[in-house]
């Protein structure tokens, strides 16, 4: 797999090794972007020649990506988060996508596992299609705000075996995660001068408690589905109390 680099981004991060371990399925060419500060941590990547190539933590995931892919000297490039794994019908899958090279990337369904316990099924969480698997020569950039979309030259391709995505493996990792995310995305808002008000709030979190819970069939995940679904409309919320703080200079 001389032809395939993995980027993994990742600051210390606990999940760090279950994914190495997963990727060393598909290729020994691994990069971790960021850091390790763990003594274990750092003899494992030693042992495995793995390097770690440091960069500045952001806050999110895009500027790594960015960065990480214009270290590669590879034909492909596969891009994971330290949460995630693959699997060996991933693995299989993508050694016979990157034999064609019509494609300029591909896009690879992902599994929301939360609480490393129950897969959310439904409440708009699955397939969840994510850019993953790119061609390097048809890389041109990836955007250094949150949740934006690589700018890839060349058709799309499909593949249908999962990611599987580790993301929260508690409530207070889940309002961890906000405090960071939501503060970029409001960020963004107050850029666009979005505006905000009390009757926005409402709105933002029984729109979204709707879209997850009933019109994406969260109920159908039971618990688990009506916990992450009320945890999306307090983080979608979140982002718009952030956004009324900014535009306030509280």
């Amino acid at each position: 797999m001389n032809e395939l680099t993995i980027i993994i981004h990742s600051y210390s991060s606990p999940g760090l090794l279950s994914c190495i371990k997963s990727a060393l399925l598909l290729t020994k060419n691994i990069y971790v972007i960021g850091e390790e500060k763990r003594t274990d941590a750092k003899k494992f990547l030693s042992e495995r020649k793995i390097q770690v190539v440091p960069f500045s933590n952001q806050g999110i995931v895009e500027p790594a990506r960015n960065f990480g892919i214009k270290q590669a000297n590879t034909t492909w490039i596969f891009l994971l988060d330290a949460d995630e794994t693959i699997t060996s019908e991933l693995v299989r899958e993508i050694k016979k996508a990157i034999r064609v090279k019509s494609y300029g990337f591909y896009q690879i369904p992902r599994k929301e596992i939360l609480f490393h316990s129950y897969w959310l099924k439904y409440g708009g969480w699955y397939p969840n299609y994510q850019t993953r698997l790119i061609q390097r020569s048809k890389f041109v950039q990836w955007p250094s705000y949150i949740h934006s979309t690589p700018v890839i030259k060349g058709k799309k391709g499909i593949l249908h075996n999962p990611i599987l995505h580790y993301s929260q493996n508690n409530i207070s990792e889940m309002v961890n995660r906000t405090i960071v995310f939501e503060s970029n995305e409001a960020d963004l808002l107050y850029k666009a001068n979005r505006s905000t008000s009390v009757m926005i709030f409402f709105r933002k979190f029984f729109g979204e408690l709707y879209r997850r819970l009933i019109k994406g069939l969260g109920f159908m995940d039971g618990t688990y589905g009506i916990i992450e679904s009320i945890y999306q409309a307090f983080s979608k919320t979140i982002t718009y109390l952030f956004l009324y703080e900014k535009s306030r200079h509280l």
